[in-house]
């Protein structure tokens, strides 16, 4: 991983796909959903003026992830992703 690609894992899920696109926040999201399973859901939301919204979404999750974070999770700091990369060191 580049450091740019990591700077931006950050901010948001990225996905690399096998052919090398990369994809980002709820297009990823999208993508993981459709390989999962979820592929009639994930083609309709990957549509305008659909998408605009899952993009919005995400966005709006992504910056309440500390306070989401308090009210969904049993150990506090789980899901805190600057506690993922330095385990990881």
């Amino acid at each position: 991983m580049d450091e740019a690609l990591r700077r931006r894992a950050f901010r948001a899920v990225q996905v690399v796909t096998p052919g090398g696109a990369r994809l980002e926040a709820g297009r990823a999201a999208l993508y993981v959903l459709e390989r999962t399973g979820g592929g009639r859901l994930a083609r309709g939301l990957s549509r305008r003026p659909f998408i605009w919204g899952v993009e919005a979404a995400y966005r709006a999750i992504a910056r309440s992830r500390r306070a989401l974070e308090r009210v969904l999770a049993r150990d506090p700091g789980l899901c805190r992703a600057e506690d993922a990369a330095e385990a990881r060191r």
